[in-house]
């Protein structure tokens, strides 16, 4: 049998990056940087960090639906990792006088050279699939439900990854249909990748498929049964030697996260306030004061982390009204002032609330909080609602840059805000977050349809 698949010869990439990596830290070190060093001495020591260093980060797991935001996380990753070995080592070697913006310098440009080829080589082969239809992999999906046509459009609506999608098996809907006659199209075709839905799939079934794949050198994946809208990202760990599979692993749980994300909170809603809120609140002050009598700011409870209420802070965008804490705005609302409609357009009117990220309230970056009343409603009717109130809300999140912002018209608005806000949550990063807020920026100077 012929185990080496079209497709299949991406697996020299990683050993071929391992060589060109290698190559510019030991190249620009011996002859550019680091001209005293003994060059047998520091090829060997960098080169066994490299390795290692790249092992525990996983520096080369870089996939085919690897997305850019991860790539750039590895990268930064290895640079922080990789400066200290550096370090250890000039320090271990100290009668080389080696200074500490030698070394940064060192890191720099090569960690620059690193990142232009890495993005060089997924870029390239993206454009290889596209055009010329090479390092594909053939797919087949057993089963048909929602989950199921979600992924075949993926495969077909994105060349670019490498997926030739050949078939959907429907199991429940084709009487005549059976497991051998996929496993006969999956051998005749030569797929590389079969995609089960557990849903469609009862035991005996699955345990077929596994066989089958295992005997036919096949990669077999599964698609849960997750209601259409929410991942379950389960958590893998040991208590002593008893295995334990938790619901899902939440990045912000994690106390050197935490100090990350508090840290960079400080930083932003400080800049923002000194830099920018410092001279516009006396402009949006005497607009909204010029337009309709009332508060400039608007003040509104809202359900924070764990459930914990708080006083979320805006620009008043409306007339006075005893339903500003009951209804939203709806599209020509009567409520909306003059200037309240440019500042909601421009998001100017979320400015004040980067005080509440100052206080520890809120986060830049998060689940959008939702009014009190509205919390208590959507906790009845949503399921996974309150998944959101793991972490703090933000200013901005996932799902307003993802098309689900402003006025909840229909449930599938607000089950569209739960999917993205739990997806954030799940694979929260600093450079998630900085993707967030470039993309919040995009959208507020174009404009958004919702934003009224």
């Amino acid at each position: 049998m012929n185990t080496f698949k079209q497709g299949r010869y991406s697996v020299y990439l990683t050993p071929i990056s391992y060589l060109i990596d290698l190559s510019v830290i030991n190249i620009l070190a011996l002859f550019l940087f680091f001209n005293n060093v003994n060059p047998t001495t520091y090829v060997v020591f960098v080169s066994i960090a490299w390795v290692l260093i790249s092992i525990t980060s996983r520096f080369y797991y870089v996939y085919r639906y690897t997305p850019e935001v991860s790539i750039f996380a590895l990268i930064l990753k290895q640079m922080v990792l990789f400066t200290l070995f550096v370090f250890a080592f000039f320090g271990f070697h100290h009668t080389l006088d080696i200074r500490p913006i030698t070394v940064f310098k060192y890191v720099f440009i090569s960690f620059t050279l690193i990142t232009i080829l890495k993005f060089s080589i997924y870029y390239l082969l993206q454009k290889y699939r596209t055009d010329f239809g090479g390092n594909y992999r053939n797919t087949v999906i057993i089963g048909k439900n929602k989950n199921t046509a979600i992924l075949e459009a993926f495969f077909k609506n994105n060349p670019e990854y490498g997926y030739t999608h050949k078939k959907t098996f429907n199991l429940k809907g084709e009487s005549n249909l059976t497991l051998n006659n996929c496993f006969e199209f999956i051998s005749k075709e030569n797929i590389d990748e079969i995609y089960c839905s557990i849903s469609e799939l009862n035991n005996k079934q699955i345990s077929e498929i596994v066989d089958f794949a295992d005997n036919n050198l096949k990669i077999l994946k599964f698609l849960p049964d997750n209601k259409g809208i929410f991942t379950k990202k389960l958590k893998y760990e040991y208590y002593d030697y008893i295995p334990i599979l938790s619901l899902r692993n939440i990045p912000l749980e994690d106390s050197v996260n935490l100090v990350i994300k508090r840290g960079f909170d400080i930083v932003f809603s400080s800049v923002v306030i000194i830099f920018i809120l410092s001279w516009l609140t006396p402009i949006i002050a005497i607009l909204i004061k010029l337009e309709s009598k009332g508060p400039v700011f608007f003040k509104q409870s809202r359900n924070g982390f764990n459930y914990k209420e708080f006083d979320c802070y805006k620009f008043r965008s409306m007339t006075p009204n005893k339903d500003a804490h009951l209804h939203q705005a709806t599209r020509g609302d009567q409520r909306v002032t003059k200037i309240g409609k440019f500042i909601r357009k421009t998001s100017i009117d979320e400015l004040p609330q980067f005080f509440n990220v100052l206080f520890g309230d809120m986060s830049v970056v998060g689940p959008r909080p939702h009014m009190v009343s509205h919390t208590n409603m959507y906790a009845k009717r949503i399921d996974k609602f309150m998944v959101r109130h793991f972490v703090k809300p933000g200013i901005t999140g996932l799902a307003q840059t993802s098309g689900f912002r402003g006025e909840v018209e229909t449930d599938k608005d607000i089950i569209g805000r739960v999917k993205y806000d739990i997806f954030y949550i799940e694979n929260w990063s600093l450079l998630l977050d900085l993707k967030i807020i470039l993309q919040t920026a995009r959208n507020a100077v174009r404009g958004e349809e919702k934003a009224y």
